[in-house]
């Protein structure tokens, strides 16, 4: 059977934070995997060592500095090269329908709902993504990221209003209520 990398991303669309990507070959199996955004945070986070333990895995993260240079679709396209790089499988399946450039990838729209490695790179990727912004939360408490997770709500973009940008907030991105 040929060897597959389940391959998904995290923090594609907040205005702050990293983006996270994520790539996994299941060694072992592993109940309860499904999409990340389908099971509650306290099940991603006991998830995520037992797919640590239970997988060969590759996490990438680009920092909002580095999506503000080169932009968001580089990013990704770098992400996918490095899990590649690290990731040695016959298949590479990226959550989604674009491969970025990246020759040798394929796609599946909801992967991260049908396939067990997607599911897993998709917990991966949104367990460093989360954890790395509720960290942020600490340096920067008016603008509630551990609520929203560097998404554009209301609360989030008023605290923008208020207080401005700060290091963590992804100035290239264009905010129409801004």
């Amino acid at each position: 059977m040929p060897s597959l990398c389940g391959i998904d991303e995290a923090g594609r669309g907040p205005l702050a934070g990293d983006l996270v990507m994520a790539g996994v070959i299941i060694t072992n199996p592993i109940e309860g995997l499904m999409d990340s955004k389908k099971i509650s945070e306290k099940k991603r986070e006991a998830l995520y060592p037992i797919i640590i333990e239970n997988t060969q895995h590759h996490i990438v993260s680009f920092s909002p500095k580095e999506i503000d240079e080169v932009g968001l679709s580089s990013c990704i396209s770098k992400g996918l090269e490095s899990i590649k790089e690290h990731l040695k499988a016959d298949i590479y399946l990226f959550d989604g329908n674009q491969t970025f450039s990246v020759l040798g990838v394929t796609t599946m729209v909801k992967a991260d709902t049908k396939i067990a490695e997607v599911s897993a790179s998709s917990i991966l990727a949104k367990v460093t993504h989360d954890r790395a912004i509720i960290k942020a939360s600490t340096l920067y408490p008016q603008y509630g990221f551990e609520k929203h997770k560097g998404y554009g709500t209301k609360a989030h973009l008023d605290a923008i209003r208020e207080f401005g940008y700060c290091d963590i907030h992804r100035r290239s991105f264009k905010i129409k209520a801004l």
